[in-house]
């Protein structure tokens, strides 16, 4: 089959990539970085370089394609957030519409299905909306609990503050999930094309409280006492802009962090009683985490 796929060469997007060449297809990857096309045709996959926001492009990089994969790129220069993610999954469904796609594996998130108060996430509610209006496209949105590779955020306040934390509780429970598992799901999706009509799959690879977090990534540093704080969300917005991000950019982080306090990012995992399917453990991950200390 011919397969392509946004996301360039992302914690996603380059195992996925690697997976379906090795099956015998022709991939076409999306990279806005003309300097990526050189890894990207070491894959074996097709360099397809320029901006999924220009519609003519995107429509001719999906053309001909038996299967696409979609994600919406991070983009920490948006002057609102959730408009640019949901206005990129509108261009997503347009290009599809044209090009005549029948199969999609949409990139989404564990809290899709509300469209207001899950932060970005509410972004790819309209996304999945967007997507979910096409006629005779057989569309499967992947909705992952929160990356392990979000954690490389927080090196520097291990490192200079000796603490873990956000602005939800020790005792909350996040839905953790690796890139390499939630490409492992997309591969096979793609690979054997078996949903039909609208539908969601949930990728999960480890379910601990913010405490274990801090236990777990903590040993691996050799700081097994790790505490996780719990900043009020007034702390965690300055904190960040301190940081650096901009502060459209943190306050909806904020309002992410609230909605995993909350319990309702993860509510309709729970309430469906999905279960762990990923392979990768937060200990295999804390091993590569204390990477960033050696």
């Amino acid at each position: 089959m011919k397969i392509t796929v946004t996301g360039s060469l992302g914690n996603i997007s380059k195992p996925l990539t690697e997976k379906l060449v090795a099956a015998g297809h022709t991939v076409t990857v999306i990279s806005s970085d003309p300097a990526k096309a050189t890894a990207i045709e070491a894959l074996g996959a097709i360099p397809a370089i320029g901006s999924v926001e220009d519609a003519s492009f995107l429509q001719s990089a999906f053309a001909g394609a038996d299967a696409v994969y979609t994600m919406v790129p991070p983009n920490f220069k948006a002057a609102d957030w959730k408009a640019y993610i949901g206005e990129t999954g509108a261009g997503y469904a347009a290009a599809i519409r044209n090009a005549g796609i029948k199969y999609v594996v949409n990139l989404s998130s564990m809290g899709a299905h509300l469209p207001d108060g899950v932060g970005p996430v509410s972004g790819l509610y309209k996304a999945e909306q967007a997507m979910n209006a096409l006629e005779g496209v057989n569309v499967l949105h992947l909705q992952p609990g929160f990356f392990y590779n979000n954690f490389y955020g927080n090196v520097d306040m291990i490192k200079h503050a000796n603490i873990l934390g956000a602005n939800y509780g020790s005792n909350d429970q996040l839905v953790l999930v690796s890139p390499a598992d939630i490409a492992a799901v997309a591969a096979d999706a793609l690979i054997n094309l078996d949903f039909t009509g609208k539908s969601v799959r949930f990728v999960a690879s480890a379910l601990h409280t913010n405490a274990e977090v801090a236990g777990i990534l903590g040993k691996a540093i050799g700081k097994p006492d790790l505490p996780w704080v719990e900043f009020s969300d007034e702390e965690a917005l300055a904190g960040m802009e301190q940081a650096g991000l901009p502060k459209e950019i943190a306050a909806n982080y904020v309002e992410m962090g609230t909605a995993a306090r909350s319990g309702k990012m993860f509510e309709l995992f729970r309430k469906e009683g999905a279960v762990v399917n990923g392979k990768i453990s937060l200990e295999d991950f804390a091993k590569e985490f204390a990477k960033s200390f050696s």
